[in-house]
Protein backbone atom coordinates (compact mmCIF):
# COMPACT_ATOMS: atom_id res chain seq x y z
CA UNK A 1 0.00 0.00 0.00
CA UNK A 2 2.90 2.37 0.67
CA UNK A 3 4.97 1.74 -2.43
CA UNK A 4 5.26 4.00 -5.46
CA UNK A 5 4.65 1.96 -8.62
CA UNK A 6 3.01 2.27 -12.00
CA UNK A 7 -0.50 1.82 -10.63
CA UNK A 8 0.10 4.57 -8.07
CA UNK A 9 1.22 6.93 -10.81
CA UNK A 10 -1.84 6.14 -12.91
CA UNK A 11 -4.12 6.72 -9.91
CA UNK A 12 -2.33 9.98 -9.09
CA UNK A 13 -2.96 11.32 -12.56
CA UNK A 14 -6.60 10.22 -12.48
CA UNK A 15 -7.25 11.90 -9.13
CA UNK A 16 -5.53 15.10 -10.22
CA UNK A 17 -7.60 15.16 -13.44
CA UNK A 18 -10.80 14.82 -11.45
CA UNK A 19 -9.74 17.54 -8.99
CA UNK A 20 -8.81 19.96 -11.76
CA UNK A 21 -12.02 19.29 -13.68
CA UNK A 22 -14.10 19.80 -10.56
CA UNK A 23 -12.40 23.09 -9.78
CA UNK A 24 -12.94 24.27 -13.36
CA UNK A 25 -16.68 23.58 -13.29
CA UNK A 26 -18.45 26.92 -13.59
CA UNK A 27 -20.90 26.51 -12.12
CA UNK A 28 -20.66 23.07 -10.57
CA UNK A 29 -23.67 20.78 -10.76
CA UNK A 30 -25.90 21.00 -7.70
CA UNK A 31 -26.86 17.30 -7.59
CA UNK A 32 -28.57 16.09 -4.41
CA UNK A 33 -29.02 13.32 -1.87
CA UNK A 34 -30.18 9.81 -2.71
CA UNK A 35 -31.68 7.17 -0.39
CA UNK A 36 -29.20 4.78 1.20
CA UNK A 37 -30.90 1.82 -0.47
CA UNK A 38 -30.38 3.44 -3.88
CA UNK A 39 -26.70 4.05 -3.24
CA UNK A 40 -26.26 0.50 -1.94
CA UNK A 41 -27.89 -0.92 -5.05
CA UNK A 42 -25.61 1.18 -7.25
CA UNK A 43 -22.27 0.41 -5.59
CA UNK A 44 -22.77 -2.80 -3.63
CA UNK A 45 -20.16 -3.37 -0.92
CA UNK A 46 -17.21 -1.03 -1.33
CA UNK A 47 -14.98 -2.45 1.41
CA UNK A 48 -13.77 -6.04 1.09
CA UNK A 49 -10.67 -8.10 1.83
CA UNK A 50 -9.14 -7.86 -1.64
CA UNK A 51 -9.89 -4.20 -2.36
CA UNK A 52 -11.46 -2.69 -5.47
CA UNK A 53 -8.38 -1.00 -6.81
CA UNK A 54 -7.87 2.75 -6.88
CA UNK A 55 -9.40 3.44 -10.27
CA UNK A 56 -12.57 1.52 -9.46
CA UNK A 57 -12.90 3.22 -6.07
CA UNK A 58 -12.44 6.57 -7.80
CA UNK A 59 -15.07 5.64 -10.39
CA UNK A 60 -17.56 4.81 -7.63
CA UNK A 61 -16.94 8.18 -6.02
CA UNK A 62 -17.09 10.25 -9.18
CA UNK A 63 -20.01 8.43 -10.82
CA UNK A 64 -22.18 7.55 -7.82
CA UNK A 65 -21.18 9.12 -4.50
CA UNK A 66 -20.22 12.65 -5.56
CA UNK A 67 -23.51 13.15 -7.48
CA UNK A 68 -25.32 12.27 -4.25
CA UNK A 69 -23.85 15.39 -2.61
CA UNK A 70 -25.00 18.99 -3.00
CA UNK A 71 -22.32 21.38 -4.29
CA UNK A 72 -22.10 23.99 -1.56
CA UNK A 73 -20.14 26.33 -3.84
CA UNK A 74 -22.90 26.57 -6.46
CA UNK A 75 -23.94 30.23 -6.87
CA UNK A 76 -27.59 29.32 -6.25
CA UNK A 77 -26.86 27.30 -3.11
CA UNK A 78 -28.45 29.87 -0.78
CA UNK A 79 -29.46 27.74 2.21
CA UNK A 80 -27.89 27.39 5.64
CA UNK A 81 -24.52 29.19 5.34
CA UNK A 82 -22.90 28.09 2.07
CA UNK A 83 -19.22 28.18 1.16
CA UNK A 84 -17.36 29.61 -1.81
CA UNK A 85 -13.69 28.65 -1.53
CA UNK A 86 -11.30 30.33 -3.92
CA UNK A 87 -9.58 28.13 -6.46
CA UNK A 88 -6.28 28.91 -4.77
CA UNK A 89 -7.58 27.71 -1.39
CA UNK A 90 -9.07 24.54 -2.86
CA UNK A 91 -5.91 23.70 -4.79
CA UNK A 92 -3.75 24.25 -1.73
CA UNK A 93 -5.97 21.93 0.26
CA UNK A 94 -4.56 19.19 -1.97
CA UNK A 95 -1.05 20.32 -1.02
CA UNK A 96 -1.86 20.24 2.70
CA UNK A 97 -3.11 16.67 2.45
CA UNK A 98 -0.12 15.59 0.37
CA UNK A 99 2.35 17.23 2.78
CA UNK A 100 1.36 15.02 5.73
CA UNK A 101 1.70 17.79 8.30
CA UNK A 102 0.67 17.24 11.90
CA UNK A 103 -0.23 20.73 13.04
CA UNK A 104 -0.03 19.96 16.75
CA UNK A 105 3.13 21.80 17.73
CA UNK A 106 5.84 24.18 16.62
CA UNK A 107 8.30 21.29 16.77
CA UNK A 108 6.39 19.28 14.18
CA UNK A 109 4.98 22.05 12.02
CA UNK A 110 6.81 25.34 12.56
CA UNK A 111 6.35 26.52 8.97
CA UNK A 112 2.67 25.63 8.85
CA UNK A 113 1.98 27.18 12.26
CA UNK A 114 3.83 30.35 11.24
CA UNK A 115 1.61 30.66 8.17
CA UNK A 116 -1.58 29.94 10.13
CA UNK A 117 -0.60 32.57 12.66
CA UNK A 118 -0.19 35.11 9.86
CA UNK A 119 -3.80 34.48 8.83
CA UNK A 120 -4.97 34.64 12.45
CA UNK A 121 -3.14 37.95 12.86
CA UNK A 122 -5.07 39.46 9.95
CA UNK A 123 -8.34 38.43 11.55
CA UNK A 124 -7.25 39.70 14.97
CA UNK A 125 -6.31 43.05 13.42
CA UNK A 126 -9.71 43.30 11.73
CA UNK A 127 -11.31 42.89 15.15
CA UNK A 128 -8.98 45.43 16.78
CA UNK A 129 -7.35 42.90 19.10
CA UNK A 130 -3.95 43.71 20.66
CA UNK A 131 -0.68 42.47 19.19
CA UNK A 132 -0.44 39.91 22.00
CA UNK A 133 -3.63 38.17 20.84
CA UNK A 134 -3.51 34.78 19.20
CA UNK A 135 -5.33 31.54 18.74
CA UNK A 136 -5.78 28.50 16.58
CA UNK A 137 -7.76 27.07 13.70
CA UNK A 138 -10.28 24.41 14.75
CA UNK A 139 -12.83 22.42 12.79
CA UNK A 140 -15.86 24.69 13.05
CA UNK A 141 -17.94 27.04 15.17
CA UNK A 142 -19.00 24.30 17.56
CA UNK A 143 -15.38 23.45 18.38
CA UNK A 144 -14.47 27.12 18.54
CA UNK A 145 -17.26 28.08 20.93
CA UNK A 146 -16.60 25.06 23.13
CA UNK A 147 -12.87 25.76 23.38
CA UNK A 148 -13.40 29.44 24.14
CA UNK A 149 -15.90 28.60 26.86
CA UNK A 150 -13.59 25.99 28.38
CA UNK A 151 -10.96 28.76 28.60
CA UNK A 152 -13.49 31.10 30.19
CA UNK A 153 -14.46 28.52 32.78
CA UNK A 154 -10.80 27.83 33.47
CA UNK A 155 -10.26 31.46 34.43
CA UNK A 156 -13.41 31.42 36.56
CA UNK A 157 -12.45 28.17 38.27
CA UNK A 158 -9.04 29.58 39.20
CA UNK A 159 -10.85 32.28 41.18
CA UNK A 160 -13.17 29.90 43.02
CA UNK A 161 -12.62 28.33 46.42
CA UNK A 162 -15.34 25.75 45.80
CA UNK A 163 -14.38 23.94 42.60
CA UNK A 164 -17.54 21.82 42.66
CA UNK A 165 -19.84 24.74 41.82
CA UNK A 166 -21.54 24.30 38.45
CA UNK A 167 -20.78 27.15 36.08
CA UNK A 168 -23.35 29.24 34.20
CA UNK A 169 -23.29 30.72 30.68
CA UNK A 170 -25.45 33.67 29.66
CA UNK A 171 -26.38 34.16 26.03
CA UNK A 172 -29.28 35.37 23.89
CA UNK A 173 -32.29 33.58 22.45
CA UNK A 174 -30.77 33.98 19.00
CA UNK A 175 -27.52 32.25 19.90
CA UNK A 176 -26.38 29.33 17.80
CA UNK A 177 -27.25 25.84 19.02
CA UNK A 178 -23.55 25.10 19.46
CA UNK A 179 -23.48 27.33 22.55
CA UNK A 180 -26.09 25.16 24.20
CA UNK A 181 -24.21 22.07 23.05
CA UNK A 182 -21.02 23.42 24.60
CA UNK A 183 -22.84 23.92 27.90
CA UNK A 184 -24.10 20.34 27.71
CA UNK A 185 -20.65 18.92 27.02
CA UNK A 186 -19.12 20.97 29.83
CA UNK A 187 -21.96 20.11 32.22
CA UNK A 188 -22.61 23.81 32.69
CA UNK A 189 -25.94 25.60 32.92
CA UNK A 190 -27.08 28.10 30.30
CA UNK A 191 -29.64 30.90 30.42
CA UNK A 192 -30.86 33.02 27.51
CA UNK A 193 -31.71 36.69 27.83
CA UNK A 194 -35.22 37.15 26.32
CA UNK A 195 -35.01 39.34 23.23
CA UNK A 196 -36.87 39.45 19.92
CA UNK A 197 -33.98 41.06 18.07
CA UNK A 198 -30.32 41.62 18.91
CA UNK A 199 -29.38 41.31 22.57
CA UNK A 200 -28.81 44.74 24.12
CA UNK A 201 -26.28 45.49 26.83
CA UNK A 202 -28.87 47.07 29.11
CA UNK A 203 -31.15 44.03 28.75
CA UNK A 204 -28.25 41.74 29.62
CA UNK A 205 -27.39 43.78 32.70
CA UNK A 206 -31.01 43.94 33.83
CA UNK A 207 -31.40 40.20 33.36
CA UNK A 208 -28.20 39.30 35.19
CA UNK A 209 -28.88 41.63 38.12
CA UNK A 210 -32.34 40.08 38.40
CA UNK A 211 -30.87 36.64 39.03
CA UNK A 212 -30.32 35.32 42.55
CA UNK A 213 -26.89 36.18 43.93
CA UNK A 214 -25.98 32.51 43.95
CA UNK A 215 -26.56 32.32 40.19
CA UNK A 216 -24.67 35.52 39.44
CA UNK A 217 -21.64 34.05 41.17
CA UNK A 218 -21.78 31.04 38.85
CA UNK A 219 -21.59 33.05 35.62
CA UNK A 220 -18.27 32.48 33.87
CA UNK A 221 -19.06 33.74 30.36
CA UNK A 222 -21.44 35.82 28.29
CA UNK A 223 -21.79 34.82 24.63
CA UNK A 224 -22.85 37.45 22.13
CA UNK A 225 -23.47 36.80 18.45
CA UNK A 226 -22.16 38.91 15.59
CA UNK A 227 -24.43 37.64 12.85
CA UNK A 228 -27.06 35.13 13.95
CA UNK A 229 -27.25 32.21 11.56
CA UNK A 230 -30.94 32.49 10.79
CA UNK A 231 -31.48 36.25 10.53
CA UNK A 232 -28.03 37.87 10.54
CA UNK A 233 -28.62 39.95 13.69
CA UNK A 234 -25.61 41.45 15.46
CA UNK A 235 -25.90 41.86 19.21
CA UNK A 236 -25.08 45.16 20.93
CA UNK A 237 -21.40 44.29 21.34
CA UNK A 238 -20.40 47.60 22.95
CA UNK A 239 -23.17 47.51 25.51
CA UNK A 240 -22.51 43.86 26.28
CA UNK A 241 -18.80 44.63 26.68
CA UNK A 242 -19.69 47.33 29.22
CA UNK A 243 -21.76 44.88 31.25
CA UNK A 244 -19.14 42.14 31.12
CA UNK A 245 -16.41 44.55 32.15
CA UNK A 246 -18.38 45.95 35.09
CA UNK A 247 -19.44 42.52 36.35
CA UNK A 248 -16.21 40.67 35.59
CA UNK A 249 -17.50 38.17 33.02
CA UNK A 250 -15.60 36.64 30.12
CA UNK A 251 -16.99 38.16 26.92
CA UNK A 252 -17.06 35.76 23.96
CA UNK A 253 -18.33 36.68 20.50
CA UNK A 254 -19.66 33.97 18.21
CA UNK A 255 -18.98 35.38 14.77
CA UNK A 256 -18.82 32.05 12.96
CA UNK A 257 -20.84 33.44 10.06
CA UNK A 258 -21.11 37.17 10.51
CA UNK A 259 -17.68 38.25 11.75
CA UNK A 260 -16.41 37.90 8.18
CA UNK A 261 -18.15 41.24 7.74
CA UNK A 262 -15.24 42.79 9.62
CA UNK A 263 -13.46 42.72 6.27
CA UNK A 264 -16.05 45.10 4.77
CA UNK A 265 -15.52 48.78 5.65
CA UNK A 266 -19.16 49.54 4.75
CA UNK A 267 -20.43 47.66 7.81
CA UNK A 268 -17.44 47.70 10.17
CA UNK A 269 -19.22 49.95 12.65
CA UNK A 270 -21.85 47.26 13.21
CA UNK A 271 -19.18 45.27 15.06
CA UNK A 272 -18.15 48.07 17.40
CA UNK A 273 -17.27 46.49 20.74
CA UNK A 274 -15.82 43.25 19.42
CA UNK A 275 -12.37 44.71 20.09
CA UNK A 276 -13.18 44.44 23.82
CA UNK A 277 -14.06 40.74 23.73
CA UNK A 278 -11.95 38.14 25.50
CA UNK A 279 -12.36 35.76 22.57
CA UNK A 280 -14.15 35.48 19.26
CA UNK A 281 -14.55 33.02 16.41
CA UNK A 282 -15.08 33.33 12.68
CA UNK A 283 -15.35 30.48 10.16
CA UNK A 284 -13.34 31.18 6.98
CA UNK A 285 -15.16 28.22 5.40
CA UNK A 286 -18.35 30.27 5.53
CA UNK A 287 -17.87 33.81 4.22
CA UNK A 288 -14.09 34.09 3.85
CA UNK A 289 -13.70 31.73 0.94
CA UNK A 290 -11.83 28.79 2.49
CA UNK A 291 -12.67 25.10 2.07
CA UNK A 292 -14.15 23.03 4.88
CA UNK A 293 -13.31 22.72 7.71
CA UNK A 294 -11.85 25.90 9.12
CA UNK A 295 -12.78 28.04 12.15
CA UNK A 296 -10.50 30.72 13.55
CA UNK A 297 -10.56 31.00 17.36
CA UNK A 298 -8.77 34.06 18.71
CA UNK A 299 -8.07 35.04 22.32
CA UNK A 300 -7.20 38.42 23.74
CA UNK A 301 -4.92 36.67 26.27
CA UNK A 302 -3.78 33.32 24.87
CA UNK A 303 -2.11 32.42 28.16
CA UNK A 304 -5.52 31.97 29.76
CA UNK A 305 -6.43 29.51 27.01
CA UNK A 306 -3.13 27.70 27.39
CA UNK A 307 -3.75 27.25 31.11
CA UNK A 308 -7.10 25.63 30.38
CA UNK A 309 -6.15 23.46 27.40
CA UNK A 310 -2.52 22.37 27.57
CA UNK A 311 -2.29 18.61 27.80
CA UNK A 312 0.42 17.01 29.90
CA UNK A 313 2.18 13.70 29.40
CA UNK A 314 5.71 12.34 29.61
CA UNK A 315 6.02 12.09 25.85
CA UNK A 316 4.62 15.60 25.38
CA UNK A 317 7.19 17.40 27.50
CA UNK A 318 9.47 17.80 24.46
CA UNK A 319 6.83 20.03 22.85
CA UNK A 320 6.79 22.68 25.53
CA UNK A 321 9.92 24.45 24.34
CA UNK A 322 8.09 25.54 21.20
CA UNK A 323 7.18 29.20 20.86
CA UNK A 324 3.61 28.41 19.80
CA UNK A 325 1.83 25.07 19.97
CA UNK A 326 -1.68 25.09 18.45
CA UNK A 327 -2.65 22.15 20.65
CA UNK A 328 -2.50 24.46 23.68
CA UNK A 329 -5.42 26.66 22.64
CA UNK A 330 -8.35 24.33 22.05
CA UNK A 331 -9.72 20.93 23.04
CA UNK A 332 -7.47 18.96 20.73
CA UNK A 333 -4.00 17.53 20.41
CA UNK A 334 -3.52 16.04 16.94
CA UNK A 335 -4.82 18.42 14.31
CA UNK A 336 -4.72 19.08 10.61
CA UNK A 337 -3.09 22.35 9.59
CA UNK A 338 -6.52 23.43 8.38
CA UNK A 339 -5.72 27.13 8.30
CA UNK A 340 -3.17 26.72 5.50
CA UNK A 341 -5.59 26.86 2.52
CA UNK A 342 -7.01 30.09 3.94
CA UNK A 343 -3.50 31.49 4.42
CA UNK A 344 -2.49 30.51 0.89
CA UNK A 345 -5.49 32.23 -0.65
CA UNK A 346 -4.87 35.39 1.40
CA UNK A 347 -1.21 35.36 0.41
CA UNK A 348 -2.10 34.74 -3.23
CA UNK A 349 -4.83 37.34 -3.70
CA UNK A 350 -4.16 39.90 -0.97
CA UNK A 351 -6.59 41.22 1.62
CA UNK A 352 -8.05 43.89 -0.69
CA UNK A 353 -9.55 41.13 -2.82
CA UNK A 354 -11.27 39.74 0.27
CA UNK A 355 -12.71 43.13 1.10
CA UNK A 356 -14.07 43.49 -2.43
CA UNK A 357 -15.57 40.01 -2.42
CA UNK A 358 -17.37 40.46 0.92
CA UNK A 359 -18.62 43.90 -0.14
CA UNK A 360 -19.95 42.39 -3.36
CA UNK A 361 -22.09 39.86 -1.49
CA UNK A 362 -23.40 42.58 0.81
CA UNK A 363 -24.42 44.67 -2.19
CA UNK A 364 -26.17 41.68 -3.74
CA UNK A 365 -28.13 41.06 -0.54
CA UNK A 366 -29.43 44.62 -0.75
CA UNK A 367 -30.28 44.13 -4.43
CA UNK A 368 -32.07 40.88 -3.61
CA UNK A 369 -34.20 42.69 -1.05
CA UNK A 370 -35.19 45.24 -3.70
CA UNK A 371 -36.06 42.50 -6.20
CA UNK A 372 -38.27 40.84 -3.60
CA UNK A 373 -40.03 44.11 -2.81
CA UNK A 374 -40.73 44.54 -6.52
CA UNK A 375 -42.22 41.04 -6.85
CA UNK A 376 -45.99 41.05 -6.32
CA UNK A 377 -46.01 37.40 -5.24
CA UNK A 378 -43.40 37.88 -2.48
CA UNK A 379 -43.14 39.93 0.70
CA UNK A 380 -39.89 41.10 2.26
CA UNK A 381 -40.11 40.48 6.01
CA UNK A 382 -36.93 42.21 7.19
CA UNK A 383 -34.31 44.49 5.72
CA UNK A 384 -31.26 42.53 4.66
CA UNK A 385 -29.03 41.86 7.67
CA UNK A 386 -25.44 41.20 6.61
CA UNK A 387 -25.93 38.90 3.61
CA UNK A 388 -29.18 37.28 4.76
CA UNK A 389 -32.58 38.11 3.25
CA UNK A 390 -35.84 36.88 4.81
CA UNK A 391 -39.07 36.88 2.80
CA UNK A 392 -42.18 34.85 2.09
CA UNK A 393 -44.22 33.70 -0.88
CA UNK A 394 -47.64 35.24 -0.40
CA UNK A 395 -50.39 32.72 0.22
CA UNK A 396 -48.16 29.69 0.75
CA UNK A 397 -48.22 27.18 3.58
CA UNK A 398 -45.43 24.95 4.89
CA UNK A 399 -46.16 22.13 2.44
CA UNK A 400 -45.96 24.53 -0.51
CA UNK A 401 -42.49 25.67 0.47
CA UNK A 402 -41.23 22.12 0.85
CA UNK A 403 -42.61 20.99 -2.49
CA UNK A 404 -41.10 24.01 -4.24
CA UNK A 405 -37.70 23.61 -2.54
CA UNK A 406 -37.54 19.90 -3.40
CA UNK A 407 -38.45 20.58 -7.03
CA UNK A 408 -35.91 23.41 -7.31
CA UNK A 409 -33.10 21.11 -6.18
CA UNK A 410 -34.28 18.16 -8.25
CA UNK A 411 -34.17 20.32 -11.37
CA UNK A 412 -30.64 21.46 -10.53
CA UNK A 413 -31.82 25.07 -10.49
CA UNK A 414 -30.99 26.04 -6.93
CA UNK A 415 -31.01 25.07 -3.28
CA UNK A 416 -33.16 27.26 -1.04
CA UNK A 417 -34.60 25.75 2.12
CA UNK A 418 -37.45 27.28 4.14
CA UNK A 419 -36.88 28.46 7.69
CA UNK A 420 -38.96 29.87 10.53
CA UNK A 421 -39.55 33.53 11.33
CA UNK A 422 -41.91 34.36 14.19
CA UNK A 423 -43.13 30.74 14.01
CA UNK A 424 -44.14 31.12 10.35
CA UNK A 425 -42.54 29.11 7.55
CA UNK A 426 -40.72 31.54 5.26
CA UNK A 427 -37.77 31.66 2.87
CA UNK A 428 -34.20 32.69 3.58
CA UNK A 429 -31.36 33.56 1.22
CA UNK A 430 -27.81 33.53 2.55
CA UNK A 431 -25.43 35.02 0.00
CA UNK A 432 -21.71 34.39 0.55
CA UNK A 433 -20.62 33.51 -2.98
CA UNK A 434 -19.26 36.44 -5.03
CA UNK A 435 -20.24 34.52 -8.17
CA UNK A 436 -23.93 34.77 -7.28
CA UNK A 437 -25.64 37.41 -9.42
CA UNK A 438 -28.89 39.37 -9.54
CA UNK A 439 -29.88 37.04 -12.38
CA UNK A 440 -29.52 34.06 -10.02
CA UNK A 441 -31.79 35.76 -7.49
CA UNK A 442 -34.32 36.57 -10.20
CA UNK A 443 -34.37 32.94 -11.32
CA UNK A 444 -35.24 31.91 -7.76
CA UNK A 445 -37.99 34.52 -7.49
CA UNK A 446 -39.44 33.62 -10.90
CA UNK A 447 -39.62 29.98 -9.89
CA UNK A 448 -41.91 30.99 -7.04
CA UNK A 449 -44.54 32.05 -9.56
Amino acid sequence: MHQQDTSTEILTQAILRYAVERIRMDPPTLDGPKPEATLRAMVGKTINQEGLGGLEALRIFTDVLAPACISVDHPRFLSFVPAAPTEAATLFDLVVGASSICGTSWLEAAGAVFAENEALRWLADLAGFPSSAGGVFVSGGTAGNLSALVSARGRWRARQTDTTTKGLIITSEGAHASVGQAAYVMDADILAVPCEGPMQGQDLERYVLGLPASDRQRIFAVVATSGTTNLGFIDDLSGIADTCQSLGFWFHVDGAYGAAGLAAPSIRTLFSGIERADSFIVDPHKWLFAPFDCCALIYRDPELARAAHRQHGDYLEVLYDGIWNPSDYAHHLSRRARGLPFWFSLATHGTDAYTKAVEKTLELAQSAAKLIEAADHCQLLLPAHLSIVIFKRCGWQTADYKAWSDALLAAGTGFVMPTKFKKETVLRLCIVNPNTTERDIQIILDSLL
